[in-house]
Formats: structure tokens, sequence, C-alpha cells
């Protein structure tokens, strides 16, 4: 692996300095049940509808240092996620819908759980020791997300409680053998925890009862201007990874793993999300923009977690650092946001937002044995782990 510019470097440590404490800000909502306390954190539901004929909850988690997320048990979306900035001012950073009925109708994939196989699968074919598999196809000839009701389109059972690591939801659901097409069962655990120094953790895991495809991935749309207040041309990222998975003209992955440098997918040192986005024009099938898989370098590390991305908003200072445990990450610009109503009375059009969603690379179960590919069928016996940590900070900015 090369080494990143010494220059690069530096900013890279800087925008990883400890964190500060940040002011809280007040918000009011009625519960239906009294919250629990803990250092505090807090964490409360009300009932929030129905969905097939199930009932449906949202959840509240609050750390006591400003942070607040609200998260439903259908689909495991997460709501809202306000953060406040170095002057106390709160914006809620991820894009969403207004009620539950709004996400059955059209979620986008908003702050959903993606799964039980994130991303696309090629001709939703794959095999597996020797067997064929057909799972839907929803996304022209490929297979995205899970299907057609993937792990965003169903209701999960959901248990709050305050640890010490922070306020923590915990939603498991059981996927039955056939579902979509996966052979196996597969019962999912999404952990999410809110910490008292204002980190988001996302913590997934699965276990089978026969040889199946598993990745997932956790698919919030984020704007750390605030959601519905404009496109993230100008917030700059950086994402420490060397090289990515070239795709075809339907976003499916080639087989190869190539070189960033020279591309507009160069973002090892930070820059702002418009400078090069024009490189990837639009076509007559696709708006153009950023839609790709990054081989993430692994490196700074710490605790089992690699530095995955760093996003901010200069205009703001909010600065979003995201560490996980994951070979690859896919940068998604919100290409194909096309006015979709958000929440507060807010439109969402193109790059109103954008996606930073650590994962397996995409198609992996059809490159499996080449070189640099991850392993993506789990067995029984086995237990896949997923873990990401989003780290929000006042600045310094990471351009």
């Amino acid at each position: 692996m090369r080494t990143l510019h010494p220059a690069a470097a530096a900013l890279l440590w800087m925008a990883c300095a400890a964190i500060s404490t940040l002011s809280a800000c007040t918000i009011e909502q009625h519960m239906t049940k009294a919250p629990s306390t803990a250092a505090g954190c807090t964490i409360s539901s009300h009932d929030w509808g129905k969905v097939d004929e199930k009932p449906v909850h949202l959840w509240t988690l609050r750390n006591g240092a400003g942070m607040e997320a609200q998260i439903t048990d259908y689909g495991t979306i997460v709501v809202s996620l306000t953060v406040p900035n170095a002057e106390g001012r709160c914006a809620d950073v991820v894009l969403g819908r207004p009620s539950v009925q709004d996400y059955v109708d059209r979620t986008q994939y908003f702050g959903c759980t993606a799964g039980r196989c994130a991303n696309r699968i090629a001709k939703g074919e794959f095999t597996i020791d020797g067997k064929s598999f057909t799972v839907a196809t929803n996304n022209g000839a490929n297979h995205l997300h899970g299907g057609v009701k993937g792990f965003d389109k169903v209701v999960w059972s959901g248990v709050g409680a305050v640890t010490d690591a922070g306020a923590t939801l915990t939603l498991t659901y059981t996927s039955p053998d056939g579902d979509e097409g996966y052979p196996g069962s597969v019962h999912a655990t999404v952990i999410y925890t809110l910490t008292p120094d204002n980190h988001f953790d996302v913590e997934m895991s699965a276990t089978t009862n026969a040889p199946t495809v598993v990745n997932l991935a956790h698919h919030s749309y984020w704007n750390l201007a605030g959601q519905g207040s404009g496109d993230i041309l100008g917030h700059t990222l950086m994402i420490p990874a060397s090289r990515y998975t070239p795709v075809d003209a339907t976003l499916v992955t080639t087989g190869e793993i190539a070189p960033v440098e020279g591309t507009p997918l160069d973002f090892r040192v930070p820059k702002p999300i418009g400078r090069d986005i024009g490189g990837y024009a639009a076509t007559a099938s696709d708006p153009g923009g950023y839609d790709h898989n990054l081989v993430l370098d692994r490196r700074p590390a710490h605790g089992g977690l690699w530095l995955s991305a760093i996003l901010a908003d200069p205009a703001s200072g909010r600065t979003m650092e995201i560490w996980s445990d994951q070979p690859g990450i896919q940068f998604y610009s919100g290409n194909f946001l096309d006015g979709i109503p958000g929440k507060g009375g807010t439109t969402y059009n193109r790059l109103g937002g954008l996606c930073l969603e650590t994962q397996a690379f995409p198609d992996s179960i059809n490159k499996q044995g080449r070189h640099g590919w991850p392993d993506v069928i789990l067995r029984p016996g086995e237990t896949y782990r997923h873990h990401m940590s989003h780290r929000f900070t006042e600045g310094p900015s990471a351009g």
C-alpha cells in the first residue's frame, strides 16, 4: 500500500483530534414512555403507526452532550440525527421522510439497513458450493439492497437500554429461508449506540442455518449543513483509499481493482466534492455523479476499526469521521434524488445528500476467489459482523 503525503497525513491527524464537549441543545417532544437515565443519556419511544398490521415505534436517543437520534423499528431507519456545531446551533444532518407511511410509499433507502446483501448482485444470480440461486431483480437486470422487500422494508423488534456505552437500541429480525430467493434463514441484529462523546455507532451481526450471502450496510444520506439545506458539493471529503472497483454501464463491478490516482475518485487528500464530480457525466440511464466502491487502505487503525472517511461542512464547522472494520466504502452523491419531499416541508433534489456505506465490495458473491475480493458467504456456526462509528466534532474542517 502507498503512504499518504506528509501534508495529507497532517491534515488527517488534525481532523482526528480529540472531540470537544459540545453545547447541549434543547429538543422537546412528547413521549408515551418515561425515559430511563444514566450518565446523562436517555432513551424513550412512542407509537408511530403500523406497517403490515404490525405496530411501529419511533425511538429517541439522547446523549446529554447535544446530540439526539430518532430511529424507527421499521427498516431500522435513522429518521433524524441532530448534531450541534461549535456555536451550539443544532441541525438534523440526515435526510428522511415525514412519517412511516412515507417510508413505505418510497424509502429511497434513507437511513436504513440494506440487506440481506447490500448493493448490487449482477443479474440476480450467484452460486454457492456449486448450487445456483436466483434472487429478485429490482434494479434493471440486477439485484439491489436485498431485493423488492429487503431488510429496509420489514418491521424489526426493538429493545432500548442505557448502558455504560450510552443510549442503545437493539433491533432484531429473522429473514426466512427463501426470502427474496436467498437460501437459508438469517437472524440479523443491528445495535445503534449514541455515546456521551458524540459518537453514533452502528453494529450489525447475523447468523444462518445454511450457507448464504450476507453483506449488510448502513444507508444514511448525510448533509452536515442540515437536511434540506441544499447540495453537498461544498462539503470536503477525504477517503483513505488508494484503489477502487470499476463498474460497467449498469453500475455492477467488473472484477478489476484499479488505482484511484488520476481519477475523480482520488480523495486521499481532502477536497470539495464538487471539484471533480463532472468526471462522471450523465448518460441516458444515469444522472451522473459518484456511485463507486473504494478499497480502504485500512490505516490509521485503532481498536479493530480503521479510518474510512472524513466529511466536513466548512460553513457550519461540523465534521464527521467514519471508522469501520469493512474492506470497502460506497460513496454515493445522491444522484437519483429527484425532488422527493423530505422532513419539515423540505425537498431533496439531486446531490442534496450523500451516502458513505462501509461494506464488502459490490457483487463480491460473483467474484469469490479473485485476488483482493472479500468472502461474503456466511455459513452455519459463523457470525457475520460489521461495526462502524460516526464521530462528530465541531472542527477543524478536514479541508
